[in-house]
């Protein structure tokens, strides 16, 4: 299995990486501690954080933003997985524990601030890509059991015709998600050369680090950009 980025992503956004995590043989079925202090570290830095100020003005949304305007989505109504966990806790809402996980990767994603994602590989029928969508993509949201069928031409992650990811970085679907029965798991995270590539590195390393430590299972991690468009998962 592959992790490929289209041609016309880059064409789109010459600049946009992804840092890639894959963990194999993982144990989620169980509450860990760890991963709730770890996420409970986070909010409470991005609560400090956006205490004063506007999430979308903040210097580490805005190029995820811009983004969105380029492709031609409204990041007002669409916004990217990183701004809405900030805007939920910046808005003193309870924040959701999920599984170890899920709890692990929205850890790290909050603590540096860039877009992370979670999916279970053994719902993944051939290659994971990030491309535009065309006809006969289908997309089921969480909590539904309704397909959606997507026009022609939207970012997303897929799977065959099996929508992964909407808009890009926007919502996850319910085929995929990351379960306690899952074992295996493929992290995106998704930034840009000149701009924050470093918090993507960061993020990818430390997120690698933890599942080590706490599960005890290989990780393999690596980088997919425009000179490197594929990788194996």
């Amino acid at each position: 299995m592959n992790f490929i980025v289209a041609p016309e992503v880059f064409a789109l956004l010459p600049e946009v990486c992804f840092g890639v995590v894959v963990v194999k043989g993982v144990d989620n079925s169980s509450a860990r501690q760890e991963t709730e202090e770890l996420l409970a570290a986070s909010v409470r830095l991005a609560s400090e954080k956006f205490q004063t100020g506007k999430v979308k003005e903040a210097a580490e949304i805005l190029p995820y933003r811009e983004a969105f305007q380029t492709l031609g989505i409204n990041p007002n109504k669409y916004m990217s997985s990183i701004e809405a966990m900030s805007s939920r806790i910046a808005k003193q809402k309870d924040f959701p524990r999920i599984s170890p996980l899920v709890d692990l990767v929205n850890a790290v994603s909050l603590k540096h601030l860039v877009p992370m994602g979670a999916h279970d590989l053994a719902a993944a029928d051939g290659d994971i890509q990030v491309r535009l969508s065309r006809q006969g993509d289908s997309f089921i949201p969480f909590g539904s059991d309704t397909a959606e069928i997507l026009a022609d031409g939207e970012l997303i992650y897929s799977a065959g015709s099996i929508v992964k990811t909407r808009r890009w970085i926007w919502r996850q679907s319910e085929q995929g998600c990351v379960t306690g029965a899952t074992r295996d798991v493929f992290f995106p995270i998704d930034g840009f050369y000149g701009q924050n590539e470093q918090r993507v590195i960061a993020a990818r390393d430390e997120l690698a680090e933890w599942l080590e430590r706490l599960f005890a299972v290989p990780v393999t991690v690596g980088m997919v950009d425009k000179t490197n468009p594929s990788l194996a998962i």
